[in-house]
């Protein structure tokens, strides 16, 4: 049954009302909030190989998109500002679209096998700087684009939530055979007449050779 949006009998409308349900935040958790990197922050980004990164479109949804390279994909360039390249994806440029247009974003780093997560808050552009671009060059080939972004709010974030999700753990990793390939998945949601292992096949072609060339 679809949940009607519509009852409002039980929805929670402003902070006021949530702090009715939930305790004021404790003193550690407001006072780790740092205004720029450090050393810890810096060390966590330069080993980072995955993140998050969260934008809100002009008709006023939000979107997160993932990235992810080798240790230290995203460059620090100063304590208070962040580089990340564009390495090639689908073409629908919905991060950057929705930067040009608002420019605030969220960070959330991750490191393999670290439960405490990175949080960084800011603003970004986007820059085609060939200075940058190259900079970021890998084998011959440069990022389209690079995205600066001025850090504005810095916090680790507690482990709770991977160590719940067991992220981690190879206890918890789903069988390929348990969950269809994205070829199936694609053929049934696009209604395509065509075998899915072909659609997989261009997948992982395209996986394999174009990670880093447009």
């Amino acid at each position: 049954m679809a949940y009607a949006f519509e009852d409002t009998e039980h929805l929670i409308k402003d902070e006021a009302g949530l702090r009715t349900v939930y305790n004021e935040a404790s003193p550690g958790a407001v006072m780790k909030e740092l205004g720029q990197l450090e050393k810890h922050t810096r060390r966590f980004i330069n080993l980072s190989t995955f993140m998050c990164i969260g934008t809100a479109r002009p008709d006023g949804l939000a979107d997160v998109s993932p990235r992810g390279g080798e240790a230290g994909f995203v460059s620090v360039l100063d304590d208070k500002t962040l580089a990340l390249p564009d390495r090639p994806g689908n073409n629908r440029l919905d991060t950057l679209t929705n930067i040009v247009n608002d420019p605030t974003v969220g960070l959330l780093f991750f490191l393999p096998g670290i439960n405490e997560m990175l949080r960084i808050n800011g603003r970004a552009r986007v820059s085609v700087d060939p200075a940058l671009l190259k900079k970021f060059e890998h084998k011959g080939h440069p990022p389209l684009s690079v995205l600066l972004v001025e850090v504005r709010e810095v916090y680790m974030h507690c482990a709770k939530a991977v160590a719940r999700s067991k992220l981690w753990s190879q206890d918890v990793q789903i069988a390929r055979k348990d969950f269809p390939t994205l070829g199936q998945i694609m053929r049934d949601q696009m209604k395509l007449d065509m075998d899915a292992k072909v659609i997989d096949d261009a997948l992982d072609a395209n996986t394999r050779d174009g990670l880093y060339k447009p």
